[in-house]
């Protein structure tokens, strides 16, 4: 699609730019349809904001195994997790009033961090697998799409008839009804279906210009997937996570995150599903599964923090905030010395 270097940079830049205004938007009508249509901010973000969001990536990384770019492919979708997690991090900055842990408690989150780490163990079990391939779908594919749907029920059983539920302190920002702007439900929903399409279409632009960049510039698609486009599709998440934190929708913001990696193990499947020389897992390089490993550990931390629930930490900031910056750091500095 682009002709040269200059070109693919230009057209990186103006897509990384929409998905950025785009998602910003998305957070406002999101919290919006939350109200409004009685799913609540964490089973909206869960089942309907995290699939808008992660349009970008599926976009960018359905492009990338179409055309026999295992590398490129994996490493943005695993790398853009990884950097999603991250800005919880950077959402605990920016909320000041205590630690976003422990202001957005709720079962239905902890639920999801418990199932974003079982299905990221998936793709390290297929790695370490035989190199199968049945109608050139790896087994652990259909796996992965089965323990997703079936965590999903789950969250919605935590949502809905909870066991438990954490203690409420006055830095306790529960999931409540706020007052928006009349106008017809249909056109907030056009809204949304709209923005997810601009943001779909601009991260497979995005994808297109970064296969370029990496051709052209002789950068690793390891390192164009695990930075360039993974922090590049990924925007959507910080955007509409530091504008919800603004207007005080915690459930959603954290939700969505969690939400948006879970559903992004649909994109894995749906990589392998496009994939034209077989089984995904085994034609990437092994480097990219530093990313699972990672989304991992940095998943733990975090629940660890929610389960901990710190009021505040160093600089106002939760331990398990800093220790996952401290992770990805040592991950991008893994990731670049292996080119």
């Amino acid at each position: 699609m682009f002709a040269t270097l200059t070109t693919a940079i230009v057209a990186f830049g103006l897509a990384a730019l929409v998905i950025t205004i785009a998602g910003s938007q998305l957070a406002r009508v999101a919290d919006e349809l939350s109200d409004r249509s009685g799913l609540g901010e964490a089973l909206f973000g869960v089942f309907l904001l995290a699939g808008v969001t992660s349009l970008p990536d599926f976009a960018a990384t359905l492009s990338a195994a179409l055309d026999s770019r295992p590398d490129l492919a994996m490493s943005n979708i695993m790398g853009s997790m990884a950097a999603n997690l991250v800005f919880l991090g950077i959402a605990d900055m920016v909320y000041r009033k205590a630690n976003l842990e422990h202001a957005a408690a709720s079962p239905t989150i902890l639920m999801l961090a418990a199932l974003l780490i079982v299905l990221l163990t998936l793709p390290l079990m297929a790695v370490a697998m035989p190199a199968l391939s049945l109608w050139g779908v790896h087994p652990v594919t259909p796996v992965i799409v089965a323990a997703y749907l079936s965590g999903l029920y789950l969250v919605r059983g935590t949502q809905q008839q909870p066991m438990w539920i954490p203690r409420h302190t006055r830095q306790t920002v529960p999931d409540q009804p706020t007052r928006h702007r009349h106008g017809k439900l249909s056109t907030a929903w056009f809204s949304f279906i709209a923005l997810g399409a601009v943001t779909g279409g601009a991260g497979w632009i995005l994808m297109d210009a970064a296969k370029v960049i990496s051709d052209q510039a002789g950068l690793s698609e390891s390192l164009v997937g695990g930075l360039l486009t993974a922090l590049a599709t990924s925007s959507p998440e910080l955007v509409t996570t530091i504008a919800a934190i603004r207007q005080r929708a915690l459930t959603l913001a954290v939700s969505n995150i969690f939400g948006t990696n879970c559903f992004n193990m649909l994109v894995v499947a749906a990589a392998d599903a496009g994939y034209p020389g077989g089984s995904i897992y085994h034609a990437m390089a092994p480097v990219q599964m530093t990313w699972g490993l990672v989304g991992i550990l940095m998943t733990a931390i975090l629940l660890m923090g929610m389960l901990r629930r710190e009021l505040y930490g160093i600089g106002r900031i939760g331990f398990e905030s800093v220790l996952i910056l401290a992770v990805y750091a040592l991950a991008l500095g893994i990731v670049m010395a292996a080119g």
